[in-house]
This record gives C-alpha cells, sequence and structure tokens, in this order.
C-alpha cells in the first residue's frame, strides 16, 4: 500500500510510492570488473520542500550473504513536474556527477530515467551514461540499471529488489500507553508502556 504522509509536498505525490527505507539483493555485473551479488540499503526521505532526498549504500555479498565489502555509494534529489517529468541529481562515490531525466509512467508506478550530463573527477572511471528503470512491484522496490563506457556500449549491469523496511521506532511510538494485560511493550528510551 503506498501511503501518502500529510506533510508531503503536493507536487511529490506521484513520486510517494519511493518514501521509505527499502533494502535488498541484487546481481553486479559489468566488462571488466568481477561478477558479485550486493545487498542494498535506500531511502528516500522529503522535508516539505519540492524534492526527494535519496540516498543509496550497496556492498559486495559473499556466498553466504554477508557483507564483504562497499560497492558503490550515491546521493542526490528527485524532482516530479506537473507533466510527470522526473529530474534527478546525482553524486556517485567514484567522482562522478549526473543528471538523470525520464518520466513517470502513466496510471503505473515505474519511472524511466536517462542520464542528461555527467561530470567526472580525474580519480573517476571511465563512464559515459547510464538508464535506469524503477519500478513499485507488489509493494516492494525493484530496479536495474545500465551503463556504458567509451569501450563498452550501453548494457545491463546492476538490477536489485528491494523490501520496505518498518521503522520500529515510529510504530512503537503510535502504540496506546494503556496496553491490554499481558502484553508487554517498551518506549524507545526503555520505560514500559505498561509500568
Amino acid at each position: 500500500m503506498i501511503e501518502i504522509p500529510s506533510d508531503l509536498n503536493p507536487a511529490l505525490v506521484p513520486l510517494a510510492f519511493l518514501l521509505g527505507r527499502w533494502e535488498g539483493a541484487g546481481v553486479y555485473d559489468f566488462p571488466g570488473t568481477e561478477k558479485c551479488n550486493f545487498g542494498q540499503e535506500v531511502t528516500f526521505t522529503h522535508d516539505g520542500r519540492d524534492f526527494l532526498e535519496y540516498t543509496s549504500h550497496s556492498w559486495v555479498l559473499d556466498n553466504e550473504g554477508k557483507k564483504v565489502r562497499p560497492l558503490e555509494s550515491e546521493s542526490g534529489y528527485w524532482r516530479v513536474d506537473a507533466d510527470r517529468k522526473v529530474e534527478i541529481v546525482m553524486v556517485r562515490d567514484q567522482g562522478v556527477v549526473e543528471v538523470w531525466y525520464g518520466e513517470l509512467a502513466h496510471q503505473k508506478p515505474q519511472i524511466d530515467l536517462a542520464t542528461d550530463a555527467i561530470a567526472r573527477t580525474a580519480a573517476a572511471g571511465p563512464y559515459s551514461g547510464g538508464k535506469r528503470l524503477y519500478g513499485y512491484v507488489n509493494s516492494d522496490l525493484m530496479w536495474v540499471g545500465e551503463k556504458s563506457t567509451p569501450d563498452v556500449p550501453l548494457r545491463p549491469y546492476m538490477s536489485a529488489h528491494l523490501k520496505k523496511v518498518a521503522d520500529l521506532k515510529e510504530w512503537a511510538e503510535s502504540l496506546p500507553d494503556d496496553m491490554p494485560d499481558g502484553v508487554s511493550f517498551f518506549r524507545p528510551d526503555g520505560t514500559p508502556y505498561n509500568p
């Protein structure tokens, strides 16, 4: 179910399906690098202004699903206009800054994006553009990314399936002070709800 916070800027309602913290796993595969499974945590938050703040951290997973090392991190700001056009400014830990443009699909929570501008630092690896597709499917967030370099034509390189993570602190704070007998709950500060 998609919830729309009462303090969400009205311009962002079409992007409300992205809000929250998401965790999951995916596959990374690009020529010249080692193919691997990865874990990912993504957050989309808002502060009442006309953009969503985005962060993503991913890490290589071993065969048992344990974290081995960081893979990629990125952060940015997502906007949508009245015509459902999406624009993103994103910074990646590899020394890349990107401007993405795309469109929110008609009557479904799906976003197609492509890079419009790229700036790279001297330390950044080769990179010439990308595409991404994000979709909200059966209450999960799924995405696939494509990438190109001067030597490798545009091709899929990352995809993930993410599940929304409940905010337990928010849930606990919403519980009534007079819980029924036989049920023990504790506030975030450690004091019981049923003293």
